[in-house]
């Protein structure tokens, strides 16, 4: 699998999760048999990471949201954000830019039109303050 087919699939996943609420592991079964998104162990890693750490990642994206507080984030754009800002933190493999620039392709595939500014905008200004912090270190 690709790495945009990795990050597609935990997408998937993690908006199912977010969406029903569902235990993860009920998720990733429903998923198997249905044989519509992939499972394996890098997907299971991205979902499980962003998962992990969901109550900092909210966080951080409501801090950069200026226009939405997070409840009022569709639970769509919300799973696109949280794999982004995960992928920014704890993927040592992926850049900020890459991570951003995958964003705003799931974006583009699964969300509207209007909303692509709104993700952009909120990984861009969260980019750029992770950019001032790694010029003050």
């Amino acid at each position: 699998m690709t790495r945009s087919e990795i990050r597609d699939s935990a997408f998937k996943l993690v908006f199912e999760q977010l969406l029903r609420g569902d235990d993860i592991e009920e998720l990733y079964e429903i998923a198997e048999e249905i044989e519509e998104i992939t499972v394996n162990d890098e997907v299971k890693s991205m979902v499980n990471g962003t998962l992990a750490h969901a109550e900092e990642l909210d966080s951080i994206i409501e801090s950069y949201s200026k226009s939405r507080k997070l409840s009022r984030i569709s639970k769509l754009n919300h799973a696109i954000l949280r794999i982004a800002v995960y992928e920014c933190i704890y993927d040592d493999k992926t850049p900020d830019n890459a991570a951003i620039s995958e964003a705003i392709k799931l974006a583009g595939n699964y969300s509207y039109r209007e909303d692509i500014n709104f993700i952009n905008g909120v990984l861009g200004a969260f980019s750029r303050s992770r950019s001032g912090e790694k010029g003050n270190a």
